[in-house]
């Protein structure tokens, strides 16, 4: 079956019903079941579980994206070019279920290896695992853009996903721990390797949910060429895009490295593990807000507008953590909470943008590589992940940080810094980048109207 494209004059947009919004949504809260588990638990469970060296687990994390630099145009270039009766992207939320979730079960397994043995395994086993990943959430992210060719729509459409992604990581920040002990019975290994095969289990039926309830409607020009090297060149003259680039970069650093601080700030700094739970979760509702009220902001103010004010907002908040004494513990929370608040809408309008992008392309060239603009600005976000841990990694190794022992006041001060102002001074940095952005809303609408036109030329 062709992939139609149902606009017809210019100026008409395709609208996407509620159901249809639904099950595309739904689809991240499956990815966040990996996602929110590498950015706040799998660091900690490598250097307390597994027993390796944090310095080692740092440096591991960000030389395996040097495999994921390759990979995620690479599968954007796959995507793209897919042929099935079904679409380009819709058949890959089937085809890379299963892996997902063998590797994601294998990452976090201890084997019974020395030190070496079990860092080799670590390299390998994450490797695969976002490999497997990469499969998968290319073409899933790449489909928004392709489900309607309205600029709102797609705000709309993706703040769907992002609520799911962030209810997703309520329930790993939630209840993982918990899960960990009701499973493995005292024995923390076995407990880590039962829920991530739970996980798994879940995130396929949900990744099945997509499939059926979605639909591709924008398809490239016809006639279009097959060139790679072409797709890549005209990214690196998408002024949006490049810009768009960065922002993800430094997004995700400030994400994973207050997610990924957090467990060891509350068991190490506030000598408080019991309140995770509640800390991420009250973290992680909060960004799930601030994605559902995505669509209604971006009715009275310009994305970019909104992304610079959001950006300098978390930054403030995120410094102003540092300041507050430790037994003020719901002075902390509110500060967290808000923070994730100011942060929630972010993936929304990020990824909207880079649909804009897609759009923009196609307009300035002629050429349409949708998963490829989404698939070399997910690898952005991956290597911020990866720095974020790395850095976490290094700082906590450099401080003298010890496992699962009394911390230095060296230790301690390096792990608040991380969840504070370090990751506060890079969301400064976000919104300054941000306001190179030069897609605002009047643009967007001229590129959108003036497509609509040689679609139905075409037609």
């Amino acid at each position: 079956m062709q992939i139609q494209n149902p606009g017809g004059a210019a100026g008409q947009r395709t609208r996407v019903r509620l159901r249809e919004k639904v099950g595309y949504g739904i689809g991240d809260f499956g990815f966040n079941l990996y996602w929110a588990n590498i950015s706040a638990f799998l660091l900690i469970f490598y250097t307390d579980v597994m027993g390796l060296a944090a310095a080692a687990v740092g440096t591991m994390f960000l030389v395996t994206r040097v495999f994921d630099a390759v990979t995620d145009p690479l599968m954007g270039a796959i995507a793209d070019r897919t042929r099935t009766r079904f679409g380009r992207f819709r058949p890959w939320l089937l085809w890379g279920a299963l892996p997902l979730a063998v590797t994601g079960v294998l990452t976090w397994t201890v084997p019974d290896f020395d030190d070496t043995g079990r860092l080799v395994w670590a390299y390998l086993t994450f490797s695969l695992m976002m490999l497997a990943y990469t499969v998968l959430s290319m073409p899933y992210s790449a489909l928004s853009a392709v489900m309607t060719n309205d600029s709102q729509q797609r705000t709309t459409l993706i703040s769907f996903r992002f609520i799911a992604a962030f209810a997703g990581t309520t329930v790993v920040n939630a209840f993982t721990l918990d899960l960990v002990r009701w499973l493995g019975g005292g024995d923390e290994a076995l407990g880590w390797q039962l829920t991530l095969g739970l996980y798994g289990v879940v995130a396929s039926l949900l990744f099945a949910t997509v499939f059926f309830s979605t639909r591709e409607r924008i398809a490239p020009p016809p006639g279009q060429r097959s060139d790679v090297r072409q797709d890549l060149r005209d990214l690196l003259d998408n002024r949006p895009w490049m810009v768009l680039f960065v922002l993800a970069l430094l997004i995700m650093v400030t994400i994973v490295m207050r997610s990924g601080a957090t467990v060891y700030y509350l068991k190490y700094y506030l000598e408080r593990p019991e309140l995770t739970g509640w800390f991420l979760g009250g973290y992680s509702l909060a960004l799930a807000a601030g994605a559902a009220l995505t669509p209604v902001m971006t009715r009275y103010v310009d994305k970019k507008r909104l992304m610079v004010w959001l950006m300098a907002a978390a930054g403030v908040l995120s410094c102003a953590m540092f300041l507050v004494p430790r037994d003020a513990v719901w002075l902390l929370f509110l500060l967290n909470t808000l923070v994730g608040l100011a942060l929630g809408p972010k993936s929304p309008l990020a990824f909207s943008m880079y649909a804009d992008c897609a759009d923009y392309t196609e307009w300035k060239t002629g050429r349409r590589a949708t998963a490829m603009t989404f698939s070399a600005a997910t690898f952005s976000q991956k290597l911020g992940g990866a720095l974020a841990a790395a850095l976490i990694g290094w700082m906590l190794a450099a401080m003298g940080y010890v496992a699962n022992q009394a911390q230095s006041d060296a230790s301690q001060l390096g792990i608040a810094l991380l969840l504070t102002v370090i990751p506060g001074v890079v969301a400064f940095f976000a919104a300054a980048v941000m306001r190179a952005y030069p897609l605002d809303a009047s643009t967007m609408a001229e590129v959108q109207d003036a497509l609509d036109a040689r679609r139905a030329e075409r037609a």
